[in-house]
């Protein structure tokens, strides 16, 4: 299983609030995930099937357009395994029902709501550990960054979610 790294960061408890205080939260370490192109997942399928990547990347440009024109038509696509994508609208209320028109739609956006199968867990607090949709997290610490190390494991207990004094997890900034 592969290893994400994730970095502390100091920032506001309420964005934006110059009376909030300060708290530590994590981040994905910037630069470290990859974007695949639909070629590239093609070839990925490739090595653990039948497919070409030519077959499967015909198809896949496939399903995107008629994604596509599935949700202009306001309608949703659900692909079992995946999740659901669908449209929403933003539009201002107004107090006259004749002032309510299309005209006052400001923003159209396109939505994705995750399959249960797809759901991702952290790992480390997961009830079952090793589990097919567990990510494992790596905190990189400012020594390993400074020194430039990647061993692709953390010799210290700073990520562990234990609540000690060097570390641990940091406070949800909802709440």
């Amino acid at each position: 299983m592969t290893t994400v790294t994730v970095v502390r960061y100091k920032r506001r408890k309420r964005i934006g609030d110059e009376n909030s205080p300060m708290v530590f939260a994590l981040k994905l370490k910037s630069g470290e995930a990859k974007i695949y192109s639909i070629e590239s997942l093609a070839r990925e399928i490739e090595t653990i099937g039948s497919l070409s990547v030519e077959d499967v990347t015909h198809v896949m440009k496939s399903f995107v357009r008629a994604m596509k024109k599935v949700l202009v038509a306001g309608n949703k696509v659900k692909v079992d395994g995946l999740g659901i994508f669908y449209t929403t609208l933003t539009c201002p209320g107004v107090e006259m029902e004749k002032d309510c028109t299309v005209k006052n739609i400001t923003r159209v956006n396109l939505r994705f709501k995750v399959d249960n199968s797809l759901r991702l867990a952290n790992d480390s607090t997961a009830t079952t550990r090793g589990g097919e949709n567990n990510m494992m997290f790596e905190l990189l610490s400012e020594k390993k960054a400074a020194s430039g190390e990647d061993s692709g494991e953390d010799s210290g207990d700073d990520n562990k979610g234990e609540g000690n004094s060097s570390g641990g997890e940091a406070p949800d900034p909802a709440a």
